[in-house]
C-alpha cells in the first residue's frame, strides 16, 4: 500500500453482470498506454460491509470522488446486459461526460 495513495488516472465503471474472466480480459486488451493507475468499486470499496454511509450523497459519494480524479473513464460492457440499467453506471456517465472525461468502451479480442 502506497502511504500517501495513488493518483486515480482511469476510473472502471461496470454492472456486476460479467463474469471476472470477462472483466479482466477486456480491461487489459482495453488500457489507455499512457495510464498507470486505476479505481475500480470492486477493487476499492469494502464489498462485505454496509457502505451506505457513503452513498447518502452521490455527488460526494467514493464513485464520484474518484471519477472526478480520473482522467479517462473506461467502460466495461458484459455479455449479459447494458452497463446503463444500472442506476450508477448511468451517473457515473452522466458525471464524466458533464466534467469533459474521455471515456472509452472496453473491448477484448474475441475472447468475450
Amino acid at each position: 500500500r502506497h502511504p500517501d495513495g495513488l493518483e486515480c488516472e482511469l476510473f472502471i465503471s461496470h454492472a456486476w453482470q460479467e463474469g471476472v474472466f470477462e472483466f479482466l480480459a477486456k480491461v487489459r486488451h482495453s488500457w489507455p498506454r499512457s495510464v498507470q493507475t486505476a479505481w475500480c468499486c470492486m477493487l476499492a470499496n469494502p464489498q462485505n460491509l454496509d457502505i451506505s454511509s457513503f452513498l447518502q450523497s452521490p455527488k460526494t459519494s467514493p464513485f464520484a470522488v474518484a471519477l472526478e480524479a480520473s482522467k479517462v473513464m473506461l467502460v466495461v460492457p458484459n455479455r449479459h446486459q447494458s452497463v446503463y440499467t444500472r442506476l450508477w453506471c448511468s451517473y457515473e456517465a452522466y458525471l464524466a461526460q458533464e466534467d469533459g472525461k474521455t471515456i472509452l468502451i472496453a473491448h477484448s479480442s474475441n475472447f468475450f
